[in-house]
């Protein structure tokens, strides 16, 4: 029987429920055909305003009032905008049999090329548990490597390792290997989901929008954003995570 005596245990404490959870960012592409507008308000219920209103008469600036007045004035259809948002995602996982994801990697401030020139070189030594190296690069914005082997049988050994020691440049550093993943979406359902500040107007030249439709005797309010597609042209709107 073993003594009994107390332990503290200290680091970063995760919960396990959201250990596995994947986030995703909508990034949603919007077309627009020409001579419509997209117009975002500070506030979601002056949009609701001017989309239950529907159509809007906006004066240009012709001057003063003459016979021809009504030419001066435009009739604007406002509607919400709805958008196809992911609800549920299934992604197949499939792991790689010649790949390794490298991470961990220093900060020395060195190109990207000259240390990818430093890991394939180290890796593709047998000596050091690898061999020829077939392709490798950088992820974009993870700061982690993927290595390609020629042959199988590499990567595995690699991976049940977890941790290789690395010189690069006057120091040695305990790298990570991971085995690498590629997936497929399996399945995908959408729900539709409107846009609560923003409202899609058509027909409407562009200086006369801000001025219009930030006036509160006509129903509106400030004007967050403002994008405008000139008639016989085509525009593409993406639409984010709204923070706010």
């Amino acid at each position: 029987a073993l003594p009994e005596k107390k332990m503290v245990f200290k680091g970063l404490v995760t919960n396990k429920e959201e250990s596995n959870k994947l986030v995703l960012t909508p990034l949603i592409r919007y077309p627009l055909l020409g001579g419509s507008a997209l117009i975002t308000f500070e506030k979601a219920e002056v949009a609701q305003r001017i989309i239950e209103v529907k159509e809007h008469v906006v004066e240009l600036s012709c001057g003063e009032e003459t016979e021809e007045f009504d030419q001066c004035r435009m009739h604007v259809q406002a509607a919400p905008v709805d958008l196809l948002l992911p609800s549920s995602l299934e992604i197949g996982l499939v792991q790689s049999s010649r790949s390794i994801l490298v991470s961990g990697l220093p900060s020395l401030g060195i190109p990207e090329e000259a240390l990818l020139d430093k890991l394939e070189l180290f890796f593709s030594k047998k000596k050091n548990g690898g061999g020829e190296v077939e392709d490798r690069q950088f992820l974009d914005d993870t700061g982690q490597v993927v290595l390609v082997f020629a042959q199988d049988g590499v990567a595995e050994p690699l991976i049940e390792k977890g941790h290789i020691q690395v010189p690069i440049g006057k120091g040695k550093y305990n790298l990570k290997i991971s085995p690498c993943m590629s997936g497929d979406v399996t399945g995908l359902q959408l729900l539709p989901s409107r846009c609560p500040r923003t409202v899609l107007l058509s027909g409407i030249p562009e200086d006369t929008l801000e001025i219009h439709f930030q006036k509160t005797s006509r129903g509106g309010g400030e004007v967050e954003a403002i994008a405008y597609v000139p008639a016989g042209q085509r525009g593409l709107a993406v639409f984010t995570e709204d923070v706010g």
